[in-house]
Order: structure tokens, then sequence, then C-alpha cells
């Protein structure tokens, strides 16, 4: 019988926090001399050189599997497609800003569970939705001539990460985190390739990037690998509304390292997006009925 374990949950979440806390920041650094899936790329060639020495080093390899090879590509190409958002929207928008759209994950997670997990939609999972797109609004505050394309950005990507979340923990069922680690970084290696290639031009790493190329592909990796962990012990709806904590992080380092003001009505929306996830994460005890692998 499955037994969520939301301690150890929690603390995986601290190490997943402050790892995406890291690749945001060294993101931004490389931004203006590489594009989105330039940096993906390389990201993904670091991370999958760190999975084949530490893999091999632990004698894990073994575990890579080939038999959930369209939930891996799921899960991938909703995470590319949301990250290369991501970065996207990073360099333009402030970082709060774009943590706090980003938030509403949770709140897609607990809206697409029925058709990933087999979960029930509640009638207070629809509520805490709506209360959820309230907040956004308010943080994203459209104006007459339409909401700015890093917004939408943004808006688009929370909805991938919430994808990745639910694939990945349907593959938690059966895959190991080694294998789902295996794929990730090879898979979306081969993205970023074909992505950055089509137009013939790839930038190639600067001494200056390099660096900060590195501490992508090391963190992005040590995020996943705490976030795969988390999912694999607790509930997806359980697990992603304690990423929220990240919002004060990233409006703290925005504030000391950009000299990014604090918008009021962020935080306010923030605490709107917040009371969403708070109310689809109270309700769920009740309404979580048991998982089947189909």
């Amino acid at each position: 019988m499955y037994q969520a374990h939301p301690l150890r949950a929690a603390l995986w979440m601290c190490g997943a926090i402050a790892s995406f806390s890291l690749m945001a920041v060294a993101g931004r650094a490389v931004s203006l001399e590489h594009d989105t899936f330039e940096i993906l790329l390389y990201r993904s060639i670091v991370s999958f050189g760190i999975v084949l020495v530490v893999g091999g080093a632990a004698g894990a390899l073994g575990q890579v599997t080939t038999r959930n090879m369209k939930w891996h590509l799921a899960r991938n190409l909703s995470h590319f497609t949301a990250q290369n958002l991501w970065f996207y929207a990073l360099a333009i928008l402030p970082l709060a800003q774009v943590i706090a759209v980003e938030f509403t994950s949770p709140i897609w997670v607990a809206l697409l569970a029925p058709l990933v997990l087999g979960e029930r939609l509640t009638a207070v999972r629809a509520l805490a939705a709506l209360i959820g797109f309230v907040g956004v609004l308010m943080v994203v505050r459209p104006q007459v001539g339409g909401i700015s394309p890093a917004m939408v950005a943004v808006a688009i990507s929370a909805v991938g990460f919430a994808g990745s979340a639910l694939f990945t923990r349907r593959l938690t069922r059966t895959e190991t985190i080694t294998c789902i680690m295996f794929w990730l970084t090879l898979m979306q290696a081969v993205m970023g390739l074909i992505c950055a290639g089509i137009d013939g031009d790839i930038t190639l790493p600067s001494a200056r990037a390099m660096p900060w190329l590195a501490l992508i592909g090391v963190t992005g990796l040590a995020a996943h690998f705490c976030l795969s962990s988390a999912l694999a012990i607790a509930p997806a709806a359980m697990v992603m509304p304690m990423d929220f904590m990240r919002l004060p992080v990233m409006a703290l380092i925005g504030l000391l390292v950009y000299s990014e003001p604090v918008d009021a009505m962020v935080v306010l929306g923030a605490l709107v997006i917040f009371g969403a996830n708070w109310l689809n994460l109270r309700v769920r005890p009740e309404s979580r009925r048991p998982e089947t692998a189909t």
C-alpha cells in the first residue's frame, strides 16, 4: 500500500528550492550570450556526463530501462518546452514576478492529475484553480494593450512544469531515479541540439559563460533529483506547494543582486496563489483515492 512521507519530501524539496534558485541566477547570467536552446543544450550535456559518472560509479546504470519510453518522452517534451519559456522570461521579467506566476503549477497539477494519474477532480480543487487564476491576474495586471510575451511565456511554462511533475510521478511507480535522470538528460540534450542547431548557428561557450553553464548543469540535475525523490515518496499535489518557499528566496535575490524592488501587488497576488494551493493541499487527504498503475 502506498504511504506518503511528508517530512522526507519536505527535506528533498529544500534541496530542490536551493538548486532551482541557483539555476535561475546562472541562467540570467548567460542569457545575453546564449539563447534558451543553447542554454538547455549545454546544461543537458553537463548533466548527462554527471549521470554517467555517478551512475557508473554506483553501479546504477543497469537500472536504465526502455519499457516506459512514451512517458519519458512526454515528461521531457513537457519539461523542455517549459524550461525554454522559463529561461526566456527570466531574462526579461523581475525574478519575483516569474516565480509568482510559475507557482500556478500546483494548481495545474491538481487539474491535470485526473488525466495522467487517474485522480479525482473535486469541486474544491476547481475552486482552488479559480482562486489561483485571480492571483495570477493580480501579479500580471493585464493592460488594455494585452499581456507581454514574456508573461505569456512564464504562464505557459507553469502548465509545462505541472505536466512534467505528473509524468515524473507516474514514472516513479516503476522506474528508479537513475533511470528518470538518464532519459531526462539524454533526451533534452538531443532536443537542445536539434533546436539550437536548426538555424545552423550554435554559439560556443566563452570563458566567462562556461562556469555559469556548468552551474546550470549541476543545479538543474540536482533540482530534478530532489524533486523526483520527493515525488517518489509523496503525492504530486502535496509536494508541489512546498516549492512556494522559492518565492521569498528569489525576491530576496532579486532585491540584493539585481536591485529589483519587491512589488506589493506581486506579493499580494502570490499570497492569493498560495491560498489556492493551500486549499488544494488541505482537502487532499479527504479527496484522494488510491493511485493504480495502468
